[in-house]
């Protein structure tokens, strides 16, 4: 304009443009560092990647894969059992889900893998296969994969810690039980595998979908539990005495994988004293909780030096999640979730992982890499830079239609959330404004003290109240605190399945300092 003034139509454009979203622009690509070990990122992760909807009946789909990894999820697991006309078929094992072949399962990771992200997939194979059908597999990885697959290690020395995602860009590495060790696999190297069986003992506590109450394996923590275990159970057995049962694993398989070696966990001390760098643990999530919470810092100091994996407990039948947020406090990389089963927890994961471009690695914040650290998330002391988070919710903007409200005309109010350590936990709600979806007007602040906002999510949730005692979601946003812009605010929302609801939006005001 002549007068060198925006209009008014103008500047609501630009209040509504990419410019004035509360996503920081710089965070929408790639801007940490990618060039540490390996285990110093929290990396997206699924839990039972083949399925899309149950865990007992529901359809294995490859579906499941191409949708994961379109959502930048660097953690695929992939459920491996011998089929017919020696196939190997990918199914959640003695129940009805349907099956999809292994082959089928790895060429479409090999057309999604690198789609939205350069970084590497780590294929997690929970593998109950005979030998001579692992043969195949193995087969179909290297045939299938080529180039792609991490078949040995990088650069000519025997190297003592992890690579970076940096220095694996663009590689799939396979994580599975191993025979022997990395260095035996590198002097083996070139030298043909087929046919060749190996063979090692491991113990047995319990399968890997069955989390049972591992009481025999804690110390009791008061003399009451100690008489209600007694109760449940003759005499613990010691330790000692667990069976062991031998695995067979055709070597071809065995020599794919290099830096991600299954290795049962026993305990923080075991790890401490015999843990290899290349080594990585499967924690279900019940177990994972009681160490938590029982020994938080040694959990902290354990996946400081080791990629730690956490998976829902098989009980899960619905494919419901667990809230990731409790594994991330500890440090755990790959938090696994049911990417098919929306709801807060897949909400906090994609609010998390929208960070860093989006690219399925973030770097931990420089108390959980510490390998000497002494964080603990349930008991916050020590030089951490607590932030003080005011937020002004001043409006709504064209929120989306009440389903369940007669006239349409819903009674918006919003919950502000924040997740991260349980000293940080809080939510805190607006009044309601009746019969006004269009353009509600709140103007109220709200203000969080945060102990440790390198960990903490911000959730906008929008609910229309039916009534006293009900409400129902209308839309959400969830992002990292450390990735809001300062200033005035349009906030984005999303419905239940993750879709945008253009153009409903909030409008707000933050600071922080």
């Amino acid at each position: 304009q002549r007068k060198k003034q925006m209009s008014f139509e103008g500047f609501l454009r630009y209040m509504n443009s990419k410019d004035c979203l509360i996503f920081k622009r710089d965070h929408t690509i790639v801007y940490q560092n990618m060039s540490y070990p390996l285990r110093d990122y929290f990396i997206s992760s699924s839990h039972n990647t083949y399925l899309i909807s149950d865990q007992l009946i529901g359809p294995s789909h490859l579906w499941g894969y191409s949708s994961a990894l379109m959502k930048g999820c660097r953690c695929l697991e992939i459920d491996c059992w011998d089929g017919p006309q020696n196939e190997p078929i990918v199914y959640h094992g003695h129940t009805l889900t349907s099956k999809i072949t292994f082959r089928t399962v790895i060429e479409v990771i090999d057309k999604y893998a690198f789609a939205v992200s350069d970084y590497p997939v780590v294929l997690s194979l929970e593998n109950h296969c005979s030998p001579k059908q692992q043969e195949v597999m193995a087969d179909y990885l290297e045939t299938i994969l080529g180039d792609k697959l991490l078949t040995t290690i990088i650069g000519d020395t025997f190297p003592t810690d992890l690579p970076s995602p940096e220095l694996l860009k663009f590689k799939i590495l396979i994580k599975n039980k191993k025979v022997g060790t990395l260095e035996e696999t590198v002097l083996r190297r070139g030298l043909d595998s087929h046919g060749e069986i190996g063979e090692f003992l491991e113990e047995v506590e319990q399968s890997e979908d069955d989390e049972t109450e591992e009481s025999t394996l804690l110390p009791p923590k008061s003399p009451q539990i100690k008489r209600r275990n007694a109760i449940r159970r003759s005499p613990p057995l010691p330790r000692k005495k667990l069976k062991t049962k031998k695995i067979k694993l055709a070597m071809e398989l065995s020599e794919l994988v290099i830096y991600t070696k299954a290795e049962k966990f026993k305990s923080f001390e075991h790890s401490r004293a015999n843990q290899k760098f290349y080594e990585m643990n499967s924690l279900g999530e019940v177990r994972a909780r009681k160490l938590a919470k029982q020994t938080a810092n040694e959990f902290v100091l354990h996946t400081a030096n080791f990629i730690t994996r956490i998976y829902p407990k098989g009980t899960r039948a619905t494919s419901s999640n667990y809230n990731p947020q409790e594994f991330w406090n500890v440090g755990c990389q790959m938090v696994a979730l049911n990417f098919q089963t929306p709801g807060l927890q897949m909400e906090l994961q994609n609010g998390k992982f929208m960070d860093n471009g989006g690219c399925g690695y973030l770097l931990k914040p420089e108390f959980m890499r510490d390998s000497a650290t002494q964080f603990n998330p349930y008991n916050v002391t020590g030089n951490h830079n607590p932030i003080t988070l005011s937020i002004r919710l001043i409006s709504g903007y064209q929120l989306p239609p009440s389903n369940l409200s007669r006239t349409n005309k819903a009674d918006p109010l919003v919950q502000i959330e924040i997740h991260g350590v349980p000293e940080d936990q809080v939510k805190q709600q607006t009044c309601v404004i009746k019969s006004n979806a269009l353009c509600p007007r709140w103007n109220e602040t709200f203000t969080f003290n945060v102990q440790v906002p390198e960990l903490a999510l911000v959730r906008f949730v929008v609910e229309d109240q039916i009534s006293l005692a009900a409400n129902e979601f209308l839309g959400q946003y969830t992002l990292p605190l450390l990735c809001m812009n300062k200033g005035y605010r349009h906030v984005p929302l999303f419905s239940k399945l993750g879709d945008r609801l253009d153009p409903a939006s909030l409008f707000v005001y933050i600071w922080y300092y």
